[in-house]
């Protein structure tokens, strides 16, 4: 049976009477049990939603942070740190404070970072590279500017270019420093990929022997390799 011919179930009606508390009066109140909606079933002519691929997503943000980070010459592996520790890479992450998006930025400052969908991942990791490299020029420190990232480049400065004394800005400090050198160090221990060797610009042209003509008495050209 599908849902279109199922029998919509039968709602039940219950009178309840209680005493207002303001005035003293009965008040009687009718109470109807909610109607069920039954799940629409999917026809042969509508497709189901195509699912997630993550493989798919997380190589599409890897090419995003390689790429802005090479443009704004901060280290990819920074950016993947700061994603890793803000929102663990989900897209659509809010925090209790309203940042959001992969790098969680507060909707004021992807704004000022020219970001217009803080949850499209491109616009998210442009606008917090963007905003990192200001704070690091302001700062001209990664740890500073990361401090700065957390709790605001007002908070850096008020403690007089120092990490301010806030648990959570330590924390995260730490916390994005870490997974930055462990990432460092990584990539230090991977093999070294071989290099091809660069080809000449100009190929080396064969050297062809000299040749000599001469003619004999009949007026016949005869062609021979000139003698060394």
């Amino acid at each position: 049976m599908n849902a279109a011919n199922a029998i919509e179930p039968v709602r039940k009606a219950t009178s309840v009477v209680r005493v207002d508390s303001r005035t003293g009066h009965l008040v009687r109140t009718v109470v109807v049990t909610p109607r069920i909606v039954m799940p629409k079933a999917i026809g042969a002519d509508e497709p189901a939603a195509a699912p997630v691929t993550r493989v798919s997503e997380k190589a599409g943000i890897e090419a995003i942070v390689e790429q802005t980070a090479r443009a704004y010459d901060v280290d990819p592996a920074l950016v993947h740190s700061i994603i890793k520790v803000e929102s663990n890479y989900n897209p659509y992450a809010i925090s209790n404070k309203g940042a959001e998006g992969l790098m969680q930025l507060i909707p004021a400052t992807a704004k000022r970072m020219g970001a217009k969908n803080s949850f499209n991942p491109k616009e998210n990791i442009e606008a917090g590279v963007r905003y990192y490299k200001y704070l690091r020029d302001m700062f001209g420190d990664d740890r500073l500017a990361l401090a700065a990232y957390n709790a605001g480049e007002g908070a850096v400065a008020k403690y007089k270019f120092q990490i301010p004394p806030y648990r959570e800005t330590m924390d995260y400090v730490y916390k994005v420093g870490k997974h930055w050198g462990d990432a460092t160090r990584k990539r230090k221990q991977e093999p070294v990929k071989p290099q091809l060797a660069a080809l000449p610009e100009t190929p080396p042209q064969p050297v062809h022997p000299k040749l000599e003509h001469y003619q004999d008495e009949q007026g016949r050209v005869y062609i021979r390799t000139a003698s060394q």
